[in-house]
């Protein structure tokens, strides 16, 4: 004689087959290769790099697309899945702080006794250094005041002032759209290259992919903008924002390291 057994109901959110993740990991792959070829100046380098990276943004866009709609519309993100959310955002930080200590490790282990084959001096003869005041001290300026907006909104949305929530989430995009133009206007007005030995590599390698984890921030960011607009967030159900303001805090706090140590301490 059958028995049907009672469904098991609990707070958790068992997610669906979805292929994203193997997509993403393609549009990664693609795009470290093209990276490669493209620095060593294989032919076609830089479209397999912007294939992968055309892939990892739509596979961004489409992925978190689903999470919306799990989070807004399906209501499955309960508050034992935000915990679990939680956790898995601040063990992602951790993963990325371990990530840069390793360019500032390269950094400093090439710093602090350089090697004779570069004169055994720092920075290396030869290669003209960046004025810490000019553009990078901007930039510090400009990621502060990033913080301090994103840092207004949040607390707008938890007192349930959408207007202003909205308008601090604005002034955070601008000033970090800021930031990567200034950026980018640096390297150009650089006057020495990845290429040009262990200084230019630490140099481009640390602050490259802090710009990089600038321009993800503010894709981060602009989604949280667009959902607030759209009254996705309430007060007491935001966790996208919360990890959104989060990973930019982070961001802001590896700006401090780079500018002190490299900018400012690696140019003495």
């Amino acid at each position: 004689m059958s028995q049907t057994l009672p469904s098991r109901r609990h707070p958790f959110h068992l997610v669906d087959p979805s292929p994203w993740p193997l997509i993403a990991s393609m549009g990664a792959f693609c795009t470290t290769i093209g990276g490669v070829m493209y620095m060593h100046s294989f032919n076609g380098g830089g479209y397999v790099a912007l294939l992968g990276l055309t892939i990892v943004l739509f596979t961004m866009f489409v992925w978190c697309r689903d999470i919306v709609r799990e989070s807004t519309y399906q209501g499955n993100h309960t508050k034992a899945v935000q915990n679990g959310l939680r956790y898995g955002m601040i063990l992602f930080i951790l993963s990325e702080v371990m990530f840069f200590l390793s360019f500032f490790w390269a950094f400093f282990h090439s710093s602090l006794a350089p090697a004779i084959e570069i004169g055994s001096v720092w920075p290396p003869q030869g290669i003209h250094t960046l004025d810490p005041w000019e553009v990078p001290f901007l930039n510090t300026i400009i990621l502060l005041l990033s913080g301090a907006t994103v840092t207004w909104s949040h607390h707008a949305m938890l007192h349930g002032n959408r207007t202003e929530s909205i308008t601090g989430l604005i002034f955070t995009v601008i000033l970090a759209t800021a930031f990567t133009s200034f950026q980018v206007y640096e390297y150009m007005d650089a006057s020495f290259s990845i290429a040009d030995g262990i200084y230019g590599s630490t140099f481009y390698m640390a602050t490259g992919f802090h710009g990089f984890h600038v321009f993800v921030g503010t894709c981060f960011l602009t989604v949280c903008l667009i959902r607030q607009i759209r009254y996705h967030f309430t007060t007491t159900h935001h966790f996208g924002f919360e990890a959104a303001a989060w990973y930019w805090h982070f961001v802001d706090v590896v700006w401090l390291f780079l500018f002190a140590s490299i900018y400012w301490w690696g140019n003495a």
